[in-house]
């Protein structure tokens, strides 16, 4: 009894729905959730109460075990009736679905004098790239403004594999193809970091490609992307420590010490930028090619991060 107490509490049912919606589409995908599963657990309520009714019903008692129960026949209208209801119902559910698809799926128009912004999202094994209309690049932590339509590009290069792009309280997921741009958007409602992952098993380390949006005022955001490009052609800032946080540590361990790929900590590769540029482009044996579109700025960041921060090994 502890044991059902305990599942079919509050909290535990929680789990069962989507997440708290913090963008249109979101809430879109959430009411056609909650629609379905009402009318599919109405539907069962209404199967099984008919079952345990007729079980009783028309229950042996002192009948002889192999004597044939009384016969019904000719109830038209119970058939008509049981026929009818399921084609109802499905049309119902197909109808509210059907007519909450333009407002999840559609991106919404810019309109004049309103902001939009248009992210590239790519999927790589084991991390997410994000690229900015200015040039700025992120790894793995978006960073959008709020009440702002965001437009997503999402892909993956030619030589990886399907990824799926996924935080739930900003929508639903959409799939990183080889080769091929998928769009898909939100707009999120309030300041805030929302959290998600890879949706499609890619791998070793998928468990590890793991996916936030952190939502700021719009002057934040905007004040954010001026100092990352600008950062960028200094040569300094985040990208080179989110590359190696978001790309090489998660095979190589956070400080060169090995996982699933060897230990790297104290490899002149990651010295000599040559070297380095030729790694991450090319790959190694079994090292895939982990950033084979990288521009030079990429690469010259993740240089000098690890001049900085060289990985001990321990």
């Amino acid at each position: 009894m502890a044991l059902v107490a305990a599942i079919v509490t509050p909290a535990a049912l929680a789990q069962f729905a989507p997440v708290t919606p913090e963008s249109s589409n979101a809430e879109g995908i959430r009411r056609s959730y909650l629609v379905v599963t009402i009318f599919t657990f109405a539907i069962f309520l209404l199967v099984e109460g008919l079952l345990v009714a007729f079980l009783v019903r028309y229950r042996r008692n002192k009948r002889a075990r192999f004597e044939d129960g009384a016969q019904v026949h000719g109830a038209t209208k119970l058939e008509l009736a049981w026929t009818a209801f399921p084609v109802v119902v499905l049309f119902l559910i197909g109808a509210f679905v059907f007519i909450e698809l333009p407002g999840i799926k559609d991106i919404p128009e810019a309109t004049a004098g309103e902001e939009q912004l248009e992210i590239k999202v790519t999927g790589r094994q084991f991390y997410w790239q994000y690229e900015y209309p200015n040039g700025v690049i992120a790894i793995d932590q978006m960073r959008a403004p709020a009440r702002v339509p965001v437009r997503l590009e999402v892909t993956a290069p030619d030589t990886d594999v399907i990824h799926s792009w996924w935080i739930p309280a900003l929508g639903g997921k959409i799939d990183a193809i080889p080769g091929r741009t998928n769009d898909t958007w939100f707009e999120a409602d309030d300041a805030g970091t929302y959290t998600g992952q890879c949706a499609e098993l890619c791998g070793l380390e998928h468990a590890r490609m793991l996916a936030s949006v952190e939502v700021m005022s719009s002057g934040d955001f905007q004040t954010w992307l001026a100092q990352r490009r600008s950062e960028q052609d200094a040569g300094t800032g985040e990208l080179g420590k989110e590359e190696w946080t978001g790309v090489c540590a998660k095979c190589h361990g956070m400080n060169g010490e090995g996982g699933i790929g060897p230990r790297i900590a104290g490899s002149p590769t990651l010295t000599d930028p040559a070297a380095l540029a030729e790694l991450v482009r090319n790959g190694r044996r079994t090292m895939p090619a982990v950033g084979s579109d990288w521009t030079d700025e990429q690469v010259q960041a993740l240089a000098n991060y690890l001049k900085a921060s060289p990985p001990s090994g321990s």
